[in-house]
C-alpha cells in the first residue's frame, strides 16, 4: 500500500499547494452565486413547501461546486502528467490499476468535499438550513465526487492537451450541471422538460443530496442512489479497462 499512499499524498499536495485557487476560489463563486440568484430568483422560482429560495439554493450550489472540483482535480493532474511526460513515472511503479484508479478518485474526492463543506460553512452564518439526513448528504456527497473524479480521470486520458479539457469540462460537465436543478425544482418546469431533466445523471446527485438537508426530493432517493451508483460504475469498469489497455498513456 505504500505506493498507492504516496501517489494519494503527491495528488493532496498537489491542489493543497495552491488551495489559494483550488479550494477558496470556488467558495467564493458559490457565494456570488448565492447573492445573485436568491436576491433574483427569490418568491419567483416554486421550490418545496416551506423551504425557502435560499435555503434550497445552498446545497445545489455546493453540490455543483463539488462536481466540478472533483473533475478538475483528476483531469487536471492526468491530463498534465501526459503532456510534461512524467506520467511514465507512475506507470512504471508496482502499482495495480486500481490503486493507480483508486490515488487519483481519492484525491478528487477530497478536494470536492472539501469546496463542499467550505461552501456550507461560509453561507451558515447568512441563511440557516436543516439537516435532516446526514448520512444520505455524506453519501451522495461522496459518490458525486468520486463519479466526477473518475469522469475527470477519462478525460484526461482522452485529452492529449489542455484545449480538450477545457472543451470537455465547457460542453459536458458545465451544461449538465446547471440543468441539473441546482437553480430550480424540476417541478417548476414544463412536463416535457422534467422529462428531458430525468436522463441527467447530475440531476440525480443534486436532488439526492438535497434531499439529506430537507427530507423531501423531486424523486426517490433510492431510485437516485441506484441511477449514481450504476452511472458511477460503469465510468469506473470503463477507466479501469483503458487504464489496463495504457489507452494514450504509454508512449
Amino acid at each position: 500500500m505504500g505506493g498507492f499512499l504516496t501517489l494519494f499524498y503527491k495528488e493532496i499536495l498537489r491542489f493543497r499547494k495552491v488551495a489559494f485557487q483550488t479550494v477558496l476560489a470556488p467558495i467564493l463563486t458559490a457565494m456570488l452565486y448565492l447573492l445573485i440568484f436568491s436576491h433574483v430568483l427569490s418568491g419567483r422560482v416554486s421550490v418545496y413547501p416551506g423551504v425557502a429560495y435560499s435555503s434550497f439554493l445552498i446545497p445545489g450550489l455546493a453540490m455543483m461546486s463539488l462536481l466540478q472540483n472533483s473533475f478538475a482535480n483528476s483531469s487536471s493532474s492526468i491530463a498534465q502528467s501526459k503532456i510534461t511526460g512524467n506520467i511514465v513515472f507512475v506507470l512504471l511503479t508496482p502499482l495495480t490499476h486500481f490503486q493507480f484508479y483508486l490515488a487519483y478518485v481519492l484525491a478528487s474526492c477530497v478536494r470536492g468535499l472539501l469546496v463542499a463543506t467550505g461552501v456550507l460553512l461560509a453561507t451558515s452564518p447568512f441563511v440557516s438550513i436543516p439537516l435532516a439526513q446526514p448520512a444520505w448528504v455524506f453519501l451522495f456527497a461522496f459518490m458525486g465526487s468520486a463519479m466526477l473524479g473518475t469522469l475527470g480521470m477519462l478525460a484526461g486520458i482522452w485529452a492529449e492537451k489542455f484545449d480538450q479539457i477545457a472543451a470537455f469540462q465547457n460542453f459536458i460537465i458545465i451544461p449538465l450541471t446547471f440543468l441539473s436543478g441546482v437553480f430550480y425544482s424540476i417541478h417548476s418546469l414544463p412536463d416535457v422538460w422534467q422529462q428531458v431533466s430525468k436522463f441527467n445523471p447530475f440531476f440525480y446527485m443534486i436532488d439526492g443530496f438535497r434531499y439529506g438537508f430537507f427530507g423531501v426530493s423531486d424523486t426517490s432517493p433510492y431510485s437516485s442512489l441506484m441511477i449514481v451508483g450504476g452511472a458511477l460504475l460503469a465510468l469506473s469498469c470503463a477507466t479501469l479497462l483503458l487504464i489496463k489497455r495504457g489507452y494514450k498513456l504509454r508512449a
